[in-house]
């Protein structure tokens, strides 16, 4: 999803529009997210930009997209960009520390 949003309407307040634009936002995202995955896949994961317009949009986290919205109404911006890329993801293991614990050492 590309795509350039507007806090403007004639008709419509703005506290509803920027819920009719979460709403989207997160129909989207749990469209993406029933897509099938391929077999190496784990979890689709998104590359996620917000900004006043294309060109100065900056990278954020899916978790900050409803944050980004908040701000750009408070900021009463006339419109903004928001951009989310679905990409595979794979998960990783963490890796693990050996702890040891005193007095067990030679006994």
């Amino acid at each position: 999803m590309k795509k350039n949003f507007k806090l403007t309407h004639p008709k419509i307040k703005i506290p509803r529009l920027v819920e009719a634009i979460k709403f989207e936002v997160r129909k989207y995202l749990k469209r993406e997210r029933n897509k099938p995955l391929p077999d190496t896949v784990d979890f689709w994961d998104f590359d996620c930009r917000f900004g006043p317009d294309e060109d100065s949009a900056e990278v954020i986290h899916v978790s900050a997209i409803n944050k980004s919205i908040d701000g750009a109404e408070a900021k009463q911006l006339e419109s903004f960009y928001l951009e989310i890329l679905a990409k595979p993801g794979r998960r990783t293991k963490k890796p693990k520390e050996e702890v040891q614990i005193e007095g067990e050492e030679g006994e």
